[in-house]
């Protein structure tokens, strides 16, 4: 304060100090309050325009191009230059030992401007992105993408993992910025900062130069500017994940067309069937053998038994889709010792005798015994030789995709397939709701299957029939049903004649011995008894104590149900 305009000579006195400097005590908290609240709003600007930003990059994530180019507008929007770069990294893990090295001698010291010829190095980076105001995003490619101050400067970047800020690029004592012949621009301001992905790692960098108003970057720009790169590296990220996932579901599905095509029946197969006569063997007798038939004759005889239920005409299926989707399934089983194609056909033909001489198709609709018998034909597809348990133990993919029943579900899934090929959907004429409940059939009837599940459900199933139990028509004891003759027709070989059965069982045998040779050998374990090799004189007693355990309690209450 100057000039006291009152008082004895108009001087200041020590009352006047006293006084001032409690007033100045005042304004100093005002003033600090003031500059508190400023800074408040201030954030909360800052903060509001980087959320609006991020919420612009995360609108678009399925183009690199198209989050790039977003990224590019929105930065130049909010620092107020003239023009953008920004580069994408190749994968890090791929250039890193090499540009460490390149970069192990670098000297920082101003006098040295031979630091642009140490840092040119092959091309690291995938595509360069360029915008200038009032021009169209041009984007280059990784093998058109040529050495430059600015691909200088991105290295030095990303190497440096920190952001470059040169207020002044004619006086720079880096880098050398000339103007480029093709457009004329010259930097006269640039700030380059690197781009974070959200697992700690450089997928490249942006750059900005000069400002409109003609002022160098400040410390207010680098600070928004690396706060923007954040969601930036996140956005990119996302996108980049996006685009590698999106590529590889269509590897699986060119794959999956390709394993369609082999696995499906061709033309010339089906016309080779469809001349073929009936095949004369007795498909209502439990006492069915097919060691005497050809591939051929085990198809014509499925085709017997769909044709026999009046399938065909009833759910409007042709015959040349039956068989070639019959001939596409056979061709799905695996060339196994027991769970193969023959097997698959002795249990359809069980659950065919079971629905009519059996006595049980009276408790069954039309597209119930339709779908059963698909479900006997396909409940081993793709069937390994090996059981669920062995699926854990080796931690097969299939095991890793399903939690319980693995084998099961594949089996499932691998019909699924198969009907959704070219020409192989026998259930096309169904209305949307008979497919629906066909399909529904189709997976409890296979999951069934699994004896695990058998094992739970059986004491329901057992005290449901000795409790009297003659109305199969609600939905829970209808699938209870199916699923109980799912397994009677699973394990139907020990119905056979001796002979068959005695065959049979050794079929079964050797490929639980195969099993369990993979288990000492290679998982170097000890397997269960009935997979072990070295106690084959113990199979007779193991195969009585299947029976009795397994068949017989289900046989037994089947009587009372017929």
């Amino acid at each position: 304060i100057i000039n006291k305009e009152s008082g004895e000579a108009q001087e200041f006195n020590t009352h006047d100090e006293t006084v001032f400097k409690t007033y100045l005590t005042f304004c100093g908290i005002g003033i600090t309050n003031a500059q508190m609240f400023e800074m408040s709003v201030m954030e909360y600007k800052r903060n509001q325009l980087l959320l609006q930003l991020a919420k612009g990059i995360f609108e678009e994530q399925s183009s690199l191009d198209d989050v790039v180019h977003r990224i590019m507008l929105e930065a130049q929007g909010l620092l107020k230059c003239k023009r953008c770069l920004v580069y994408i990294l190749q994968d890090l893990a791929e250039i890193e030992d090499g540009l460490i090295a390149e970069f192990a001698e670098f000297d920082k010291s101003p006098a040295r401007k031979e630091t642009q010829n140490m840092i040119k190095s092959p091309s690291v980076f995938i595509k360069c992105f360029d915008k200038t105001d009032g021009m169209d995003l041009i984007i280059t490619p990784e093998k058109k993408i040529v050495d430059s101050v600015h691909t200088d400067v991105a290295r030095y970047t990303i190497e440096a993992r920190e952001t470059l800020n040169i207020p002044d690029c004619e006086s720079s004592m880096l880098f050398t910025f000339n103007s480029e012949p093709a457009s004329d621009f010259k930097a006269e301001s640039m700030i380059c900062i690197p781009i974070w992905n959200g697992q700690d790692k450089v997928i490249g960098c942006a750059q900005c130069f000069n400002k409109i108003n003609g002022q160098a970057f400040n410390t207010a720009d680098q600070n928004v500017f690396e706060a923007f790169a954040i969601f930036c590296g996140l956005g990119i990220h996302n996108t980049q994940m996006y685009e590698g996932v999106y590529k590889l579901m269509a590897k699986q599905r060119v794959a999956l067309e390709v394993l369609s095509y082999h696995a499906t029946a061709q033309d010339d197969e089906v016309d080779r069937v469809l001349e073929k006569e009936a095949v004369s063997v007795n498909l209502y007798d439990f006492k069915f053998n097919d060691f005497c038939l050809t591939d051929d004759d085990t198809i014509m005889c499925c085709v017997q038994m769909f044709t026999n239920c009046d399938t065909l005409n009833k759910f409007n299926v042709s015959e040349k889709v039956l068989c070639r989707w019959l001939l596409s399934v056979k061709k799905n089983y695996r060339h196994v010792t027991y769970h193969n194609w023959r097997h698959a056909l002795n249990v359809a033909q069980t659950m065919f005798t079971m629905l009519s001489t059996g006595g049980m198709g009276h408790l069954m609709t039309d597209l119930e015994k339709f779908t059963l018998l698909v479900a006997c034909l396909c409940h081993d597809l793709d069937h390994r030789g090996t059981n669920n348990a062995f699926q854990s133990k080796i931690d097969s993919p299939l095991a890793q995709l399903y939690g319980t029943s693995t084998m099961e579900h594949h089996h499932f899934d691998h019909c699924i397939m198969i009907l959704n090929s070219e020409g192989n959907n026998i259930f096309q004429s169904l209305s949307t709701e008979e497919y629906r409940d066909a399909i529904r059939i189709l997976e409890h009837a296979i999951l069934s299957t699994d004896l695990a599940l058998y094992f739970k459900k059986r004491s329901g199933f057992i005290a449901l029939v000795e409790g009297g139990e003659k109305n199969w028509v609600e939905s829970e004891k209808k699938d209870l049903l199916r699923g109980m003759m799912m397994t009677a027709c699973d394990v139907s070989a020990i119905t056979k004649p001796w002979e068959v059965q005695k065959e049979i069982a050794q079929l079964v045998s050797a490929e639980f011995f195969e099993q369990g040779d993979i288990e000492k050998t290679e998982l170097h374990e000890q397997p269960i008894a009935m997979m072990d090799r070295e106690k084959k004189d113990e199979l007779p007693t193991m195969q009585v104590g299947f029976i009795d355990a397994i068949c017989l309690p289900i046989y037994k209450v089947f009587i009372y149900i017929i």
